[in-house]
């Protein structure tokens, strides 16, 4: 009697964190989508495109960490057809229960180790343009041939990178938190 309750504290446990799992991704994975759209069509727009300083690499890693945080709702939304399948009479192995949160674990790490490493290139960027707006780099300011000052200020729109970039760690690592505690909570069942 006791082990059917404790499957059905699994199952209740499974459902209601993996709900709390997808939604918080999906709406940072909305913020981020937005702000990626936004920093593509105003880098377009923009007449500094030509000037931007190597934030490419960053966009790019933070790019790739969204796409591993789309498979990581996908995976949120197989845990809560497991913890589904939990409370029916056909239900899923334990083994089957931790290796499907187990995946949701190594996509969360992926993702947020592509979103620090792209956080770290985008900084670098922002941190070089930054101290050459001060002088810092090249020894001096830099200037054109003709003598003219060539300044590179840090726009909204740049930093709105570093903006997505946070984001989609953030969502990462929500979802890294969430699969732990159920990685646990299944373990400590037995």
């Amino acid at each position: 009697m006791a082990d059917r309750l404790d499957l059905q504290l699994i199952s209740a446990a499974l459902r209601r964190m993996s709900w709390i799992r997808l939604w918080a991704q999906v709406v940072l994975a909305v913020v981020v989508m937005g702000v990626l759209l936004f920093n593509n069509i105003g880098g377009q727009l923009s007449a500094r495109a030509d000037k931007a300083l190597g934030l490419g690499p960053g966009l790019s890693l933070t790019t790739l960490a969204f796409f591993v945080l789309l498979w990581s709702i996908w995976q949120s939304g197989l845990l809560i057809r497991c913890g589904r399948a939990l409370a029916s009479p056909v239900r899923p192995s334990k083994g089957e229960t931790g290796r499907l949160i187990k995946r949701g674990i190594l996509a969360d790490l992926v993702g947020v180790s592509l979103a620090a490493v792209g956080y770290q290139a985008l900084a670098g960027s922002l941190f070089f343009q930054a101290s050459m707006q001060a002088g810092f780099a090249f020894g001096g300011v830099m200037t054109t041939p003709g003598g003219r000052i060539t300044n590179y200020p840090i726009t909204s729109l740049e930093m709105l990178s570093v903006l997505s970039n946070t984001q989609v760690l953030f969502a990462h690592l929500i979802g890294l938190w969430l699969s732990l505690w159920l990685l646990q909570r299944i373990h400590r069942a037995s």
